[in-house]
């Protein structure tokens, strides 16, 4: 997946309301970028921190940046969560993850007022609702951990993809780390304990993980390699 315009240099003064973000530029002035990230962005957003912006010309648009990336300890982190369904999607065109399919839809409405983001079809095996979560956090050198706040809607969706289980479908969840510093994933339990609960219920039923990093550069993200997952043996 390429950017579509060509990423300018900043450094991050404050992230505030959630979805926007004070930048300083290289030529010292100070814009307002929005942030495609409705999670607390925690380890991230600090102040100081070497971020990297998009710029769109787009009348429509009410903020002409846009934040893509930071950059830390010389590893770039995607911090827009709407470009994981789309790096995935890359990724399932180049069938990257061996699923051997035939043919997928996307947002497809299921469960309790949910889209599915993938809904998987297989010639001689039932269909798969596959559910895509972006993860960024990291506390721990090499251990990524998701969520990075609660989340009443991830459970939710733990809870939609085990119900697909208990009617004879397939189900999975992926866990996409936009960052290339990982090495081993799990769920932050201390941050959501609900929906560690949630999750650990999911893979009792058969809904299976998957998880992958990120190669992240300043012309686009791809997908990476799979990474390990802490206390799970029923992944796909």
């Amino acid at each position: 997946m390429k950017f579509e315009s060509p990423l300018i240099k900043g450094t991050l003064v404050k992230r505030y309301k959630r979805f926007l973000a004070d930048v300083t530029l290289e030529n010292g002035s100070i814009v307002t970028a929005h942030v495609a990230n409705p999670g607390s962005m925690l380890e991230l957003a600090k102040p100081g921190s070497t971020v990297w912006l998009e710029i769109n010309d787009d009348p429509k648009r009410k903020l002409k940046y846009s934040w893509k990336l930071i950059e830390t300890n010389q590893t770039f982190i995607g911090v827009d969560t709407h470009y994981a369904n789309k790096i995935i999607k890359e990724a399932l065109d180049n069938n990257a993850f061996g699923l051997n399919y035939e043919s997928y839809e996307t947002e497809i409405k299921y469960g309790e007022n949910s889209r599915i983001d993938f809904l998987l079809y297989f010639k001689q095996a039932p269909k798969m609702f596959l559910e895509v979560k972006s993860v960024t956090l990291s506390r721990e050198a090499g251990l990524a951990e998701f969520p990075d706040s609660k989340t009443l809607r991830g459970a939710k969706h733990m809870n939609e993809l085990t119900e697909m289980v208990k009617k004879g479908f397939q189900s999975t969840i992926l866990f996409l780390v936009q960052r290339s510093d990982i090495d081993l994933f799990k769920i932050a339990g201390d941050i959501d304990p609900n929906y560690e609960e949630s999750y650990n219920n999911a893979i009792k039923q058969g809904v299976r993980v998957l998880c992958y990093d990120c190669v992240i550069s300043k012309e686009g993200i791809t997908i990476g390699k799979r990474l390990d997952l802490a206390n799970v043996s029923n992944s796909a």
